[in-house]
């Protein structure tokens, strides 16, 4: 219960704040060395759960397994994860070793740790990891939380009033 008020806590930040709708256009690595924007898995008719990750974050190793299990249920239908690694091109086999270790089966991207980079998701001030950006299926973001979050925290924040209230302004 406290994790979804937190949710919504932030959540109304994000909502109240202008400027957050749209996919952000952020041109990152893939782990083939090929550039990816992100816009092309946000904002396509799917929720989106975007996990900024590093190899070494003990929290990210601890947690991740949550977003394969929420990848894999919900793919298909309604929703998808965008992995994000923080650990630059420099540490790209670190962060494979990750990628392959957990099992990670949705995409990856790879993103130098900078702050610039990470402030274009459109939530301020990039914290740490594992950080977590939730897009609407119309491609608008609706909460950023810092730290752990399972899959049932994901898909009640989905069926989620203040969710609802927000795909029911983005369709107008």
């Amino acid at each position: 219960m406290v994790k979804r008020h937190r949710w919504w806590m932030i959540f109304v930040l994000l909502f109240a704040v202008p400027g957050f709708a749209g996919s952000p256009d952020i041109v990152l690595k893939d782990f083939n060395g090929s550039d990816s924007n992100v816009s092309e898995h946000i904002g396509k008719g799917k929720w989106v759960v975007v996990v900024a990750w590093a190899h070494d974050c003990h929290v990210c190793n601890q947690e991740i397994h949550h977003m394969v299990f929420f990848h894999n249920e919900h793919k298909d239908k309604d929703a998808i994860v965008l992995g994000v690694s923080v650990d630059g091109i420099a540490k790209k086999d670190k962060a494979r070793q990750f990628v392959e270790r957990h099992g990670l089966g949705f995409p990856n991207l790879i993103a130098e740790p900078e702050q610039a980079v990470m402030m274009k998701f459109g939530a301020g001030s990039f914290v740490g990891t594992p950080t977590y950006y939730i897009f609407s299926p119309g491609g608008t973001l609706l909460a950023q939380n810092v730290g752990p979050v399972t899959q049932e925290d994901i898909e009640a924040f989905m069926q989620s009033d203040a969710a609802k209230s927000a795909l029911a302004a983005e369709r107008g």
